[in-house]
């Protein structure tokens, strides 16, 4: 990550080094606490810190880098999990930087249809009318290959006809070319019997909750055979769907068509505060996770502290799921709620991997205290600042902008920078007024502004949090308008200060913004608008005293602007270059340029 003072950086830099090396899903969000994009990582920290530690060549990387102010992350078992996660993530919050699917299209399940001589397919649309549903599975070679292997051990039906016991004895259907090449048996006519058939989809649904040592036991000895045979092509072709078999997870803890609607709670304590972590689970998938934080004040039990959590998390969302799951039994009851404390299965897993979550959280706030160093005082009145002027972020660069055009002649402009509210010279600038004649202190302000941040934006140099505009409300519209032009205001906040009586304006606020005389922030302000007014006064003085030079100096014949130029820098003013020695003036600018102007202020006689 680039090396910054940025009270936001640094916020970001710790979440980043406290992240866990596990894989997950990560969300970025935006200050107005948006999601703007959703990915997966095997190694969370790592995947993450990529996007801070480097520079990006695509350009809307680098957009999304700058808008990323919090980040949050769901710890999972596996990459997998992670990719099925981050899909139904995707599909509900629709970040803008996230590529979506046209088609939208789901991952795929393999359904067991609730129907007489149930069939088995694949599916994308899951639709609640009974059927059993596998997955989702995130490969489709894997889906189909499952689908193929049942289809060669057990003759199942592909026909989409309604089997009922009425339309069999009524003959309406004939044996079609399944059942001629052995794929069938025809339960259409009525030649199988309904509850061998029925045992046959008991042992393809056991498989597919992961029984499945048998089968490949089965398809080993199958591949033996054709191999004896000599028969290689199709023995290569069973070896390739036992790996895929023995790669395949018949579940995920992350997404289960079984559980609909389910909130699940787990908690974790130490001697100052408890974390109690949320997941919404609804048609299946994850939709949300939480972790809070509460501090004790009483040594409160971990049952006390759940029992606030689950209070929170009801007020936020305003109701809970029928169905929740928690880690022990709790002394709540709530109207049309049941809790539930899992031991097995899938609820059990969607425990554990709340859980998991809320103790990687408690670890994140562990990191991110170590790392945090003693707050100095600079911070402590940028967050004053920040308060008093209701700024988004803190005002670690400021810059402010000032016109010198005394008595109308050499119109110049200063900006002054203050970084962590001091000055910083390095980047102080002058300008020369070059497009606007006369005293006209609204365009100059305009022609300014205009060219510091047009340059400050092509060179993609750091941009103030802060502008401050030395005068009243005409100074700052020019100076917002040209903001405004340039796409600016949404990264960079204006504000004018009076001199009479010290206001502070904003850009379409008419009532002025007044702070207490004592005030660190006004005292900031105030030190900005002098230094502002000296550095412009310096270099107008100096403008005013280049000119006179140039007008004396160049009465003297063989005296050019660029030896006028040589003599001010080394002598700095017009006395002392009307004093010098012969001696001094040659070393500067020759021997023959020196008599011609010693002579002309001392007379040739003196030389």
């Amino acid at each position: 990550m680039k090396n910054s003072t940025s009270d936001h950086e640094k916020r970001l830099k710790l979440l980043v080094q406290s992240l866990p090396s596990s894989p997950g899903v990560y969300q970025y969000f935006n200050e107005d606490g948006i999601i703007i994009y959703i990915g997966k990582a095997k190694n969370l920290k790592k995947r993450v810190s990529s996007y801070f530690s480097k520079q990006h060549d695509d350009g809307k990387t680098r957009i999304l880098v700058r808008k990323i102010f919090d980040i949050k992350h769901i710890v999972v078992d596996t990459e997998e999990d992670a990719l099925l996660l981050e899909n139904n993530l995707i599909k509900k919050y629709q970040p803008r930087y996230n590529i979506l699917l046209k088609d939208d299209k789901s991952f795929p399940y393999i359904v067991v249809k609730n129907e007489r001589f149930p069939r088995v397919f694949q599916t994308r649309n899951f639709i609640r009318d009974g059927s059993a549903y596998f997955g989702p599975y995130t490969s489709v070679g894997m889906v189909r290959t499952l689908i193929e292997l049942f289809r060669q051990i057990y003759p199942i039906r592909t026909c989409k006809h309604n089997l009922s016991k009425e339309n069999i004895a009524e003959g309406k259907f004939r044996e079609c070319l399944e059942y001629h090449i052995g794929k069938c048996k025809a339960p259409c006519v009525g030649k199988y019997d309904e509850q061998i058939y029925l045992d046959n989809i008991k042992s393809i649904k056991e498989i597919l909750q992961g029984n499945i040592s048998s089968v490949l036991k089965y398809m080993h000895q199958v591949m033996m055979d054709y191999a004896n045979d000599l028969e290689f092509e199709r023995a290569e072709e069973i070896k390739n769907k036992i790996e895929l078999l023995k790669g395949y997870q018949s579940k995920s803890t992350v997404v289960n068509p079984k559980i609909t609607n389910v909130d699940v709670f787990s908690i974790v304590t130490d001697e100052k505060a408890g974390y109690v972590n949320f997941l919404r689970v609804v048609n299946g998938a994850i939709i949300q996770s939480q972790t809070m934080e509460f501090r004790k004040k009483l040594d409160e039990s971990p049952s006390e502290i759940l029992i606030l959590g689950i209070s929170e998390i009801q007020s936020r969302l305003k109701i809970l799921a029928r169905e929740v799951l928690i880690p022990f039994k709790i002394e709540l009851e709530l109207d049309n709620v049941k809790f539930i404390v899992p031991k097995i299965g899938d609820k059990r897993k969607l425990m554990d991997l709340s859980e998991r979550n809320v103790k990687y959280f408690r670890l994140d706030k562990l990191k991110q205290q170590s790392l945090h160093k003693k707050e100095p005082k600079e911070e402590r009145i940028l967050k004053v600042m920040q308060s008093d002027l209701r700024l988004k972020v803190l005002p670690r660069h400021i810059e402010c902008f000032d016109n010198s055009n005394i008595q109308g002649t050499n119109p110049v402009a200063a900006c002054v920078v203050f970084r962590n509210a001091k000055p910083y010279k390095k980047d102080y600038r002058h300008f020369n007024i070059k497009t606007v004649e006369g005293p006209n202190d609204f365009a100059s302000m305009e022609e300014v502004v205009y060219r510091r941040y047009k340059r400050l934006k092509e060179e993609g140099q750091g941009l103030p949090q802060l502008v401050v505009i030395d005068g009243g409300k005409g100074q700052l519209g020019a100076a917002v308008k040209i903001l405004r032009d340039l796409e600016l205001t949404d990264q960079i906040t204006v504000i004018g200060i009076a001199k009479r009586l010290e206001e502070i304006f904003y850009p379409g606020d008419p009532i002025p913004l007044y702070l207490d005389k004592n005030s660190e922030t006004l005292k900031i302000i105030q030190h900005l608008r002098n230094e502002a007014h000296r550095f412009g006064i310096t270099f107008h003085r100096q403008k005013r005293s280049i000119n006179f030079i140039q007008s004396e100096l160049n009465n003297i014949p063989g005296i050019g602007d660029k030896t006028i130029e040589q003599l001010y820098k080394f002598f700095k003013s017009f006395n002392k270059i009307k004093e010098a020695t012969i001696e001094n003036l040659t070393a500067v600018v020759g021997k023959d340029k020196a008599g011609k102007i010693y002579s002309y202020f001392n007379g040739s006689d003196n030389l």
